[in-house]
């Protein structure tokens, strides 16, 4: 073993480790969409005075954490997306309708006078069980004395507990919180008050403030009506006493108000911002509300995991089948890089969303490229020098797959990163498990992968049984295409006509069937129940008309739910709606509910168009540096001919196009530059070497010893996807199938629509050939690069 191999294998062991420990101690954390609750994204709106920026958001998202705490919601997420928008998650929450409500108020923030304590009136009961309100059937007091009205509550007082619990009773409002100016926290150095709140009024409020502490101030000190109450959404957030020095009726002043006691520094910025936000609530408006029902999140889980299972079983056994040992081994490192993978998202604290969840399971299948790539190459060298060790050509196999290697993942990180910032919601999850899943995948391939291969090339029993390893001897498929030696691109223009055709036959379907806009980018609601009872569609359509929803579209969804989709509907409609319904089909669950404004949804629909731009814009950009303009021109033909044929195929088949899709389309994109990028790569070498053959001749070549590595590779996706198409339900269906269509025209158009097209392009460039291997930037005309010697050549010779 090699010092390089014996550093590998300790990285390797060290690396999983961790992982393990990582797995059994920590738990994921899961997305609304997984774990079952409500999200909502609020837009805060200008007014006439105040302008919905960052400040006033945070002051605003402040006020609604006050508000959503006093709902009781378990564990609740407020966070706000970028200039002025407020993402708000209550998991567990199914019925939005209370929280929508109290999120929807105006804040009220009122300035009180305290009359007194406060009392809790007791409830009596007469002995027949019935509250008694303490008098006798005629009127009078049932003890037969006149209660003192100076002693007796109020029952229309309001009265609420102040900041350490104490009942006090509270005077009408005296003033609002919309003649409050400023408030602001400072550090009282010289006065020794340490942190206070400091007060500034609008003109008109300042002579209220000034009337009603001076009124405060006739009381003694330390008689509860010397305070004032500061009251926000019905909760005091603060009640001083006015300061002794503060004469009857005198009042304290406008910029003379500070509100002292025992603030920490948090304490005292805690209250200048809510006093403030108060002051200056801003208007929000729900843009977008979702909700998904724990058992279709926790399904969701479990087909996933089911998916993972038997495609990453069926993929692994595909490989040890195609590469004998070395195909078992690198299915060994398969699942150590879903352990590594897994362990890095509970790590990282990323929150796993469903497009997340099927992110990840999808990475396992791609997870085997790097590998093959390898095993690929290090096959074409022991093909040329049958005599050379099998550790030799191993070694020489991970260094030429490393360009095409390094060049695949780049553009899958290109796809996952538009995924993550153009994206929106659950879709961010998506890419950055899709990120993480390519990190994890070059880490499998590179360090474990290759360390438990080069220790079994240097076994004398994997090196002498030629049969045993895998690598030793050339594939079925590639000595079957060496045997053929198809002439494919003798007349390159035909596959342009054959993918001009089914372009064409996507296009008509576009124009002619219509995209099915799902309702994130058109706006509206989209409801799924699911009924005790069996009601078929056309029942429902007419129960929900006969309700007052008679523009409804109700659908099939899942095994029996009802899917409705509406334009506007409110909370209070959708409960109407559903009750609609249960007379039908008795008890009727929510299963997921989206809602999107119009404002919302034209957003989505233009931010779906920037994200596919910039995907060509960004993937043009990439392969024009990395490869000749011709071939990167080539590429992204080939990947606007990918994206045209998924959706005219979802346009055809009626499938809705939402947000899932778009990351699936996005994913085909990185999928189908990385097929492109392998071919290109192999044609760049093979050119190099050979500058006066033709370049028909050396494409078709390339693309005959790259076929092998395109097949194992698709295929092991391909157990992936069918296993999520069959078993994910309605939730990741249309996801699996949309990248199932995208892997098998990839696959046809990053050989038969790339290269032709480069072919073609060729044609009319001046360009000369790509330098001869070894030679480049910086080497001597006449002089290659010195060739990196065999790691088992010690450098002797006779």
């Amino acid at each position: 073993m090699t010092r390089a191999t014996a550093v590998r294998a300790v990285l390797a062991v060290a690396v999983l480790l961790v992982s393990v420990f990582i797995t059994l101690t920590m738990s994921p954390r899961l997305g609304l969409d997984l774990q079952g609750g409500t999200r909502i994204v609020l837009q805060a709106r200008d007014t006439a005075t105040v302008e919905a920026d960052r400040e006033t958001t945070d002051r605003t998202l402040e006020v609604l954490r006050q508000r959503i705490d006093s709902l009781g919601v378990s564990e609740p997420t407020l966070t706000r997306s970028g200039e002025d928008r407020i993402i708000v998650e209550l998991p567990d929450v199914q019925d939005p309708r209370q929280a929508a409500e109290v999120i929807g108020r105006t804040a009220q923030l009122t300035f009180h006078a305290v009359e007194g304590p406060g009392t809790e009136k007791p409830e009596e009961k007469t002995p027949d069980g019935e509250p008694s309100d303490g008098k006798t059937p005629d009127g009078e007091p049932s003890d037969g004395k006149t209660p003192d009205p100076d002693t007796v509550p109020d029952p229309d007082r309001l009265t609420l507990p102040d900041e350490q619990g104490r009942l006090l009773a509270l005077g009408e409002p005296r003033l609002s919180g919309a003649g409050v100016e400023d408030a602001k926290a400072a550090f009282d150095a010289q006065g020794g008050a340490g942190w206070a709140v400091s007060l500034e009024f609008r003109k008109g409020a300042g002579q209220d403030w000034k009337k009603l502490t001076g009124e405060a101030a006739c009381h003694p000190a330390g008689d509860d009506r010397r305070r004032v109450a500061i009251v926000l959404d019905e909760k005091v957030i603060s009640s001083p006493q006015v300061d002794p020095s503060v004469g009857c009726r005198a009042g304290l002043p406008s910029g003379a108000t500070q509100i002292t006691g025992s603030f920490s520094a948090d304490e005292a910025r805690d209250l200048a911002l809510l006093v403030k936000g108060g002051a200056l609530p801003v208007p929000v408006e729900i843009v977008e509300q979702r909700t998904v029902g724990p058992t279709l999140g926790a399904a969701a889980i479990d087909a996933s995991a089911q998916a993972a299972l038997i495609g990453a079983a069926a993929t692994a056994l595909f490989i040890t089948v195609v590469y004998r040992l070395f195909g078992a081994l690198a299915a060994v490192a398969l699942g150590a890089y879903g352990v590594i993978s897994y362990a890095a998202l509970v790590a990282l604290g990323v929150t796993l969303t469903l497009p997340g969840l099927a992110g990840f399971v999808l990475a396992i299948g791609m997870a085997v490229d790097a590998n093959v790539l390898v095993f690929e190459r290090a096959r074409e060298e022991c093909a040329d020098r049958p005599k050379r060790s099998l550790r030799s050509a191993l070694t020489t196999g991970f260094q030429k797959a490393w360009s095409a290697v390094a060049d695949s993942n780049a553009t899958t990180l290109i796809a996952a990163g538009l995924l993550f910032f153009l994206g929106s919601g659950p879709v961010k999850g998506f890419g950055v498990t899709l990120a993480i899943g390519v990190a994890a995948s070059m880490f499998s391939a590179l360090v474990i992968a290759r360390a438990l291969t080069e220790i079994a090339a240097n076994s004398r029993f994997v090196g002498d049984y030629r049969n045993v390893n895998g690598i030793a001897r050339p594939g079925a498929v590639r000595t079957w295409l060496v045997r053929k030696d198809p002439k494919l691109f003798r007349n390159p223009a035909r596959w342009l006509v054959v993918s001009a055709a089914l372009v064409a036959v996507a296009v008509a379907g576009i124009v002619v069937r219509g995209v099915d806009l799902g309702v994130e980018f058109t706006g509206g609601r989209l409801v799924e129940y699911s009924t005790s009872r069996p009601v078929d569609v056309e029942t429902a359509r007419d129960s929900i008309a006969a309700a007052g929803f008679g523009d409804a579209e109700v659908t099939t969804a899942g095994d029996g739910d009802l899917s409705v989709r509406t334009g506007k509907l409110d909370n209070d409609g959708e409960h109407a709606l559903r009750t609609a319904l249960a007379e039908e089909g008795g008890e009727t669950t929510k299963v997921r509910d989206e809602l999107i404004g119009p404002s919302l949804g034209d957003e989505l629909r233009r931010n779906a168009l920037i994200a596919l731009g910039v995907a060509v814009a960004v993937q043009l950009a990439y392969l024009a540096v990395r490869f000749r303009w011709t071939f990167a021109v080539a590429s992204v033909v080939a990947m606007a001919h990918d994206v045209i044929l998924v959706v005219g195929a979802f346009a055809w088949l009626g499938r809705p196009v939402d947000g899932i899709f778009l990351a699936a389309l996005l994913t085909v994109i990185g999928y189908s530059v990385n097929d492109s990028v392998v071919v290109f790569d192999r044609v760049r070498e093979l050119w190099g070497a050979n500058r006066r053959t033709p370049l028909d001749t050396i494409a078709r070549r390339a693309v005959l010893q790259t076929v092998p590595r395109t097949v194992n590779t698709g295929m092991g996706a391909l157990f992936i996807l069918v296993a999520l198409a069959v078993l994910g339900g309605d939730s990741l269906a249309d996801f699996a199938l949309a990248l199932l269509i995208g892997i098998v025209v990839g696959t046809w158009s990053s050989v038969f629509t790339a290269v032709p097209g480069a072919l073609a392009l060729e044609r009319s460039a001046k360009a000369p050939p790509p330098p001869a291997p070894g030679k480049g930037k910086g080497t001597p005309r006449g002089k290659a690069r010195a060739t990196r010697r065999d790691p088992l050549d010690n450098g002797a010779r006779v």
